[in-house]
């Protein structure tokens, strides 16, 4: 059967269905989602009834997985490496009431694109619902290939050559940890240009979010408030829409041309169990291992207020 597209928006998001995503795909299969994806950027697949080991075997048709990062004396709640936790639960399937977890996962709800902190970007994530919560929990979506398309010709000439500095403590302090600037500043940052050309489509996307936190040669002040206005003009209504959940569903997207974030509901409460595998840009489909592991040296530094592995060692 061929891929079926609903679009959610006339330039982004749609509904797909049509192919059974716990099989083996063809060739001509995988090319349908990939293409799916360049046009729409975010696709959204119902009721897909994938085990963890389906969500990783179907992952690996886009390139390589990025992988949890491994400490000695921690235990993990999912069974594959390339499994990412993004729920709310501790490692014996329950609501985490661990204040580090908790405070890391607020920076979920602010606009962002995954791994944008690393060196080496992320381009597909695909996240898969095992349980939801009974209300709230939607994932937002943002289109930053129109949002770019639709800025002013002088704004276009002005972002051209500008660089954005980004890193994961700044969005956890933004999003409420107390970790000072200093702390920030002598850990781990990324550069990336905030304008590039979306390979798959050849469209200009703008990469901005959470995670940047100045724009390279511009003072402090200007540069963040630039970044403030760029992430509020891709988040207006006409850009953006919103996943309701169901156990089940798997939503794809390509974080070099959009941006998502979480939505509130009952995190002490209710259980959110969220698996995502996330696909590093540039790399073949299929491929196991790049020999190298840059997360744990990113997770090795976290500040104690957001160092979920940390304290599971410590016991706290």
């Amino acid at each position: 059967m061929p891929l079926k597209v609903e679009p959610i928006l006339p330039r982004f998001g749609a509904v797909c269905s049509g192919l059974d995503l716990t099989r083996k795909l063809t060739e001509d299969e995988v090319r349908q989602v990939t293409d799916a994806m360049d046009t729409w950027g975010v696709t959204v697949w119902r009721d897909t009834h994938m085990s963890d080991a389906d969500h990783v075997e179907f992952s690996r048709n886009f390139g390589y997985l990025e992988r949890v990062p491994r400490r000695e004396g921690v235990k993990f709640r999912l069974p594959f490496p390339e499994l990412f936790d993004a729920s709310n639960l501790n490692v014996d399937g329950e609501v985490t009431q661990d204040p580090a977890a908790i405070q890391y996962r607020k920076g979920d709800r602010l606009w962002h694109t995954d791994s944008a902190f690393m060196e080496k970007r992320t381009s597909y994530s695909l996240l898969l619902a095992h349980e939801v919560p009974p209300e709230g929990g939607e994932t937002s979506f943002a289109d930053t290939r129109s949002a770019y398309e639709d800025l002013p010709q002088e704004m276009k000439d002005f972002l051209e050559d500008k660089v954005g500095i980004n890193s994961l403590w700044w969005s956890r302090k933004m999003a409420g940890a107390d970790i000072p600037d200093e702390e920030i500043e002598e850990r781990p940052r990324a550069k990336h240009p905030l304008v590039h050309v979306h390979k798959g489509s050849g469209r200009k996307a703008l990469f901005i979010a959470a995670h940047t936190m100045d724009v390279e040669g511009m003072p402090r002040e200007e540069g963040r408030a630039l970044i403030r206005q760029l992430i509020e003009h891709c988040t207006q209504p006409q850009y953006t829409f919103s996943v309701k959940w169901n156990a089940g569903d798997m939503v794809i997207w390509d974080n070099l041309c959009s941006m998502h974030r979480g939505g509130e509901y009952a995190y002490d409460t209710y259980k959110r169990d969220m698996r995502r595998t996330t696909v590093r840009e540039g790399t073949e489909p299929h491929t196991m291992d790049m020999g190298d592991d840059p997360f744990s040296q990113l997770f090795a530094k976290s500040p104690r207020v957001v160092d979920i592995q940390g304290a599971r060692v410590a016991g706290r």
